[in-house]
């Protein structure tokens, strides 16, 4: 299978890979037969190439140059000089002129003529650092869409191409940037990709984020399905942006329940702690309604202490009550209950993490951890109840 084809020294050389238990010396003989089925691939790749270029310099201007080349039966990369990534807008604009020009039918048309003419043919490009033969084949599409020195394989029309979908443009080298590209079927594959894309994104657009608490959630996995899928660059970057839109707009409604939660659970604790004084308590421990977040904690720990200053203080609180997933768990221990008791709120957190799978740390007049997998909350609460009775005396 021949896998290249270069010219050294006036001589054609093929090289490639000798299978199927066959063998070769100097002198034998051989056949060429080309791959015609894999050619009518490549030829549209490769024409596109030359239409990209055109595209690239109309977008980007003329000091964009064509850098190097690549095109299989698969896709088409095209390497070019630019000193930035190029932007969203940019990018649709390069795939909308290659897409137009595939719907114009243009014609793609191939003459050889000596090297000093072929130069002197208007907007002709030729890649920087190539050495050209004389006589040189230009290769035109269209009356002027692209004009260009090439020997290799093409459509005679660029509506053979069929569509034409832009998937990737990164870096390779300072100042220089490559793009990837489709065409046929396997561009219409992507088409069809992004259309499903865009139909998920709306779908979730629509969702009111006050009835739907893991809609954050939701957009977080829709975007890393959308960052493994194959569809236009610019149609992605542009999902993205809305995506992280509708992210925004579940964090921010989950911001808002939390508050709300966390207004509920403080006069619930409120009334928890006169209950527990006027019992004569000296400690208390909650199963809280305030999520996973911290700075809620601190809200609740401040309620106590304004409350019950010499009262030992545990509460633990699941991210999403009934998951038995992540719950959070902090304590306090005022310092004149240290002073009698001995009981130290990061020793009584401690035992109770332990206990629950958990892990954390503080102080001893203040400690805070976390469970990542909390399957009992009611065990947890009876562990920790446990632990400070046998520190505490009730009075």
């Amino acid at each position: 299978v021949v896998n290249d084809v270069q010219t050294y020294g006036g001589y054609v050389l093929h090289s490639g890979i000798v299978s199927g238990g066959s063998t070769l010396s100097v002198g034998s003989s051989v056949k060429c037969r080309v791959d015609y089925e894999r050619r009518r691939n490549v030829a549209p790749n490769h024409s596109m190439t030359h239409v990209l270029n055109a595209a690239l310099r109309e977008v980007l201007g003329e000091g964009c140059d064509q850098r190097g080349s690549q095109c299989n039966d698969e896709k088409l990369r095209f390497d070019f000089s630019h000193k930035s990534a190029m932007t969203a807008a940019q990018l649709k604009d390069a795939e909308a002129y290659v897409r137009d020009a595939i719907a114009q039918s243009l014609p793609v048309t191939a003459e050889v003529m000596p090297l000093a003419d072929a130069k002197a043919v208007p907007g002709v490009r030729a890649m920087f650092g190539e050495v050209y033969p004389d006589p040189v084949r230009v290769v035109r599409v269209g009356d002027d869409a692209s004009v260009e020195f090439c020997g290799g394989t093409h459509v005679s029309n660029t509506a053979e191409a069929e569509a034409f979908v832009l998937t990737e443009e990164t870096a390779v080298a300072k100042g220089v940037r490559r793009i990837t590209a489709l065409t046929r079927e396997a561009a219409k594959r992507a088409m069809e990709e992004g259309a499903k894309f865009e139909g998920r994104t709306a779908s979730l657009e629509s969702v009111d984020a006050d009835e739907t608490p893991d809609l954050d959630k939701q957009a977080g996995a829709l975007r890393k399905d959308l960052d493994a899928a194959e569809l236009s660059a610019a149609l992605k970057s542009e999902l993205r942006a809305r995506i992280e839109s509708v992210q925004k707009k579940g964090v921010d409604a989950k911001k808002r329940l939390l508050a709300g939660r966390v207004d509920r659970c403080l006069i619930t604790v409120q009334a928890d702690v006169e209950r527990a004084l006027a019992d004569g308590n000296r400690s208390l421990v909650l199963d809280l309604d305030i999520g996973a977040d911290s700075k809620a904690s601190q809200k609740v720990i401040k309620a106590v202490q304004k409350m019950a200053p010499d009262l030992a203080f545990l509460g633990v609180s699941e991210e999403e009550a009934g998951s038995g997933g992540r719950a959070l768990c902090f304590a306090i221990v005022p310092k004149v209950l240290m002073e009698e008791t001995g009981l130290k709120a990061n020793v009584w957190l401690k035992d109770v993490l332990d206990f629950a799978g958990g892990r954390g740390g503080g102080k001893p007049g203040s400690a805070q951890g976390q469970v990542p997998n909390c399957e009992d909350v009611e065990a947890v609460i009876a562990r920790a109840e446990s632990f400070v009775n046998e520190a505490v005396a009730v009075v």
